[in-house]
């Protein structure tokens, strides 16, 4: 009797062949492409630090809201008039002594 050798089929190879290099292909993309996980630890990163900036920016502009309305002329705040003619104008009362 003799005995066949049997090889493996080329077909087989190459399907095996292919379908490994375009599992390859995706992972790697999955990964490091456009919108892969590393783009997406980015944005993550970006939107966090955004969204702190947002927050520090809304309590600006609460802050200028208030000064503005103790400043408006419904709403009078003598003490915050008094602090703004000292700071721009260097104005100070007369009982008060200057030291430098």
């Amino acid at each position: 009797m003799t005995t066949q050798k049997s090889r493996p089929a080329i077909g087989a190879l190459v399907f095996f062949g292919l379908a490994f290099s375009l599992a390859s292909y995706f992972t790697f993309a999955a990964v490091q492409g456009d919108f892969g996980l590393f783009r997406r630890v980015e944005i993550n990163s970006e939107k966090q630090k955004l969204e702190a900036e947002l927050a520090l920016i809304q309590d600006e502009l609460a802050r200028m809201e208030n000064l503005t309305h103790r400043l408006s002329d419904e709403f009078l705040d003598l003490d915050l008039v008094d602090q703004q003619v000292r700071d721009l104008l260097g104005m100070i009362r007369a009982d008060e002594i200057v030291i430098r």
